[in-house]
């Protein structure tokens, strides 16, 4: 199973900024202490081509990032401060996305360590998601082949909005997202299927949701691809997120999804979404056992 990754992830923030950069490597670094991931499955990636990015993404939008010269109002909306580092850091993600996607078509699962930023749109990026990687590697993989059929979905605890917004035309793409219906972001775009939890939902309720309405979906759309944001948001010491998950819940939650996909021979990339729990080293935690999940049920049911 190769997973993507770059020391190139990690952008130094402000002091007090409430996004928690640091867990692309704590999250890398268990993986590996843990012998969960062996080195060599740890695949270290460079930035996107320009070209890819402009497929999703306006070329005014996107020289304002490389340039570092977002005004006050866009920062302040994105939420991270503007800087040519940013774009660095932004186009390499997509590009692990991108790899992660092709890396599932080939083995049956990928993995980008990193990933999930379903809040940018064409022209701007909102809640610390700068560009789509979801949307650009889904049009890298159409380019190649025009008719596969993929299938986003989103158990971040907020709505996918930018993705949403970017794919809603295409018939080739049906986008799921499962999220708190009144919570960031404000204002929701409209995906394939929208299914809204109340706030501070608990697991029970929360799994027997996303369990009837993706298998319904799966059913009806039976994708070529999955591409999985898994999100660590979901937990119920998250500061943003509104649900009120167990770390069991989120392990069940994770283990009868990608039950689903790797034993029904559904090929999945799975990014990580979002995570600000309270405990700085647990949103890290939660990443980390999602790949371990992916991790072990590919071995179990590899040449079934």
């Amino acid at each position: 199973m190769r997973c993507f990754y770059s020391q190139d992830l990690e952008l130094e923030l402000p002091a007090g900024h409430p996004f928690p950069m640091d867990k692309f490597r704590v999250s890398k670094d268990m993986l590996l202490q843990n012998g969960i991931l062996r080195p060599e499955e740890i695949i270290d990636v460079r930035m996107a081509n320009n070209h890819l990015i402009q497929r999703v993404h306006e070329l005014d939008y996107i020289r304002k990032i490389e340039s570092g010269t977002l005004d006050r109002k866009e920062q302040i909306l994105l939420g991270l401060p503007a800087s040519p580092r940013l774009f660095a850091r932004s186009a390499t993600e997509v590009e692990a996305t991108r790899l992660a996607c092709h890396s599932a078509l080939e083995e049956g699962v990928g993995i980008c360590l990193a990933g999930g930023t379903h809040h940018a749109f064409r022209e701007h990026g909102e809640g610390y998601c700068v560009f789509n990687d979801i949307a650009i590697a889904i049009r890298d993989l159409q380019d190649k082949q025009p008719n596969i059929k993929i299938m986003v979905v989103d158990t971040d605890a907020h709505q996918g909005n930018g993705t949403a917004a970017l794919l809603g035309n295409d018939p080739r793409v049906f986008t799921y997202s499962i999220h708190v219906g009144k919570n960031y972001p404000t204002r929701k775009s409209t995906s394939s299927l929208d299914v809204e939890t109340v706030r501070y939902v608990e697991g029970e309720m929360y799994l027997q949701q996303l369990f009837t309405s993706l298998a319904n979906a799966l059913d009806h759309f039976a994708p070529d691809l999955v591409i999985w944001i898994s999100g660590a948001d979901n937990h119920r010491n998250d500061r943003f997120g509104q649900m009120h998950l167990s770390l069991k819940d989120i392990q069940r939650r994770d283990e009868v999804l990608l039950s689903a996909f790797i034993k029904n021979r559904i090929p999945v990339a799975v990014l990580y979404g979002g995570g600000y729990n309270r405990q700085p080293e647990f949103t890290a935690k939660l990443h980390r056992n999602t790949i371990a999940t992916a991790k072990r049920l590919a071995a179990q049911y590899r040449g079934l």
